[in-house]
């Protein structure tokens, strides 16, 4: 069986002007794990962990450090400090690639570039993108032969229900269930408790969310805050191992 674990990097709210403070790119993705490499992947991440935040993690016992997250917006942002700074993330970064390439992950997902002073309904860009990412799901899971299920980091309850609702209603709809090799609704989990949900996180917000706003958000926003120069340098030193491990398919 497989397990696609779901996260997010941005927010759902439109961009008024060029100068907001709002993030400017909504970021939704799954990395797909085989469930019998979970418990190695997940004994590997919390060591990552505690390599690289010695300080942090000495203080807990082993496995209490799930519950201590590391999070991928404060790994990108130490790319706009010092020559140490910027050493030291992406050198986390490469650990976490070199992770889900050890396990043969795979990544599949979506990224939104939100328009400057034009609508966006980040709720339906939500939920339309976790139903491609189980249209994505399902065909791999096709072409393994084999089923799964999706775990997403919990958001606010009634934006849960209404995105499991929509899986819901194209699942057992008449006719052919689009779903079918996929067991159940996505379901939702804090990732205080989720080493995958983590994992997820670090993905999207640490390597896909500044990759984004790297390349498709300088020249237009003139505020800073969420895009920078040195976001390029993860795109030229990680791109071709991201888009490796990127699950792709013909419709």
């Amino acid at each position: 069986m497989f397990i696609c674990y779901v996260d997010e990097a941005g927010c759902p709210g439109a961009l008024p002007n060029a100068n907001s403070i709002i993030q400017p790119v909504l970021v939704i993705c799954g990395i797909i794990i085989e469930h019998t490499k979970l418990s190695d992947l997940t004994h590997d991440f919390l060591n990552i962990k505690r390599r690289f935040y010695p300080n942090v993690f000495s203080r807990f016992r082993y496995l209490d450090c799930v519950k201590q997250e590391i999070k991928g917006a404060d790994i990108r942002n130490l790319l706009k400090g010092d020559r140490n700074q910027k050493r030291f993330a992406l050198s986390f970064i490469d650990g976490i690639l070199e992770i889900l390439e050890r396990y043969s992950t795979a990544i599949i997902g979506r990224v939104w570039i939100k328009p400057i002073a034009l609508p966006f309904n980040g709720i339906a860009v939500y939920t339309s993108s976790v139903q491609g990412i189980a249209t994505c799901f399902q065909s791999f899971l096709v072409d393994r032969g084999n089923r799964g299920i999706i775990v997403a980091d919990s958001r606010d309850p009634l934006g849960n229900i209404n995105v499991s609702h929509s899986i819901f209603t194209q699942k057992y709809k008449p006719g052919r269930d689009p779903f079918d090799r996929i067991l159940e609704m996505p379901l939702y989990g804090h990732s205080d408790n989720h080493a995958m949900i983590q994992l997820a996180d670090l993905l999207v917000s640490a390597i896909i969310f500044p990759i984004s706003t790297g390349v498709f958000c300088s020249g237009y926003l003139t505020n800073t805050m969420h895009h920078h120069a040195e976001f390029l340098t993860i795109r030229a030193k990680f791109g071709a191992r991201l888009e490796n491990l990127q699950y792709r398919f013909t419709d």
